[in-house]
């Protein structure tokens, strides 16, 4: 049975719900962090799915060097663990660089690992010594096969608990494409998978000093991937996208939210039911 189990109350994966992992972009405010936290929370809890809260600290990938990239480590990790402790559920968040990992595992319940980054043997490793769960996401540029020497590495740290996300591969200039036999292909190396919705519209550097994005094409590709067969589902979400200080093109309103679920979890069921991946 593929499946990681994540805290001792949540697994992802074969017979499990649906999870979400979920939230702002990057920090921006306290309150607004906790806020957006409880917010998707109580759909989550309407709606019967697993929820995990992410948000990043630092957004080190921004296309320009005036964007707004969050806050210092300490202050964003002081941040998850209130939304931990007063919303109650998960976090996940990125990190960026190896010396990040071990402060970083002592408050996130996942470590993410940015698709620019998703080869860096040193991150990797320190990643897997922290004995969290691990999710990687694809990079644009590889092959979902080429993820096999990803989940090589981490394994070769002692890593057990592995989550690999799709979250599009790159197509010409400023586009995404997404492969949707990289499902099956990724679930094949014995690990659970993720789509990432959002990020799969983006449009990277499309408005010259930032990304652009399609977010009203992020529910399809959604409903598409459930259809497939997905242990867990990716999706950046806020109050007010349009104000938002990063990714604000391709993030699912906070309104809308229940609305873009709830199709998407019927699929799930259904799939759930009759297991198509290997």
């Amino acid at each position: 049975m593929i499946r990681t189990q994540v805290t001792d109350t949540l697994a992802i994966g074969e017979g499990c719900p649906l999870t979400l992992l979920s939230g702002p972009c990057v920090i921006e405010s306290e309150d607004f962090t906790l806020k957006m936290a409880s917010g998707i929370a109580r759909i989550c809890e309407k709606l019967g799915i697993s929820y995990v809260f992410k948000s990043s600290f630092d957004k080190a990938n921004r296309t320009s060097i005036s964007s707004f990239r969050g806050h210092p480590m300490e202050e964003g990790l002081r941040i998850l663990q209130r939304v931990k402790d007063e919303v109650g559920v998960p976090v996940v968040t990125d990190i960026h660089e190896s010396h990040q990992a071990a402060p970083v595992a002592e408050v996130a319940d996942i470590l993410q690992i940015p698709a620019f980054l998703c080869r860096q043997t040193d991150l990797l490793m320190a990643a897997a010594a922290t004995g969290r769960t691990i999710n990687v996401k694809k990079g644009q540029f590889l092959a979902p096969w080429d993820m096999k020497n990803v989940v090589s590495k981490l394994e070769s740290g002692g890593a057990k608990k592995i989550l690999l996300t799709e979250r599009g591969t790159s197509f010409g200039y400023n586009a995404l494409v997404v492969d949707f036999r990289s499902l099956p292909q990724m679930r094949s190396f014995g690990y659970p998978v993720v789509f990432d919705a959002t990020h799969s519209v983006q449009m990277p550097g499309g408005q010259g000093s930032s990304s652009g994005g399609q977010r009203e094409y992020a529910p399809y590709l959604a409903r598409a991937a459930a259809a497939i067969g997905v242990d867990a589902l990716f999706m950046e979400v806020h109050e007010n996208p349009d104000q938002a200080p990063s990714d604000g093109p391709n993030m699912i309103p906070l309104h809308q939210l229940e609305d873009v679920l709830r199709p998407i979890l019927e699929v799930h069921k259904i799939m759930n039911s009759t297991p198509v991946l290997a």
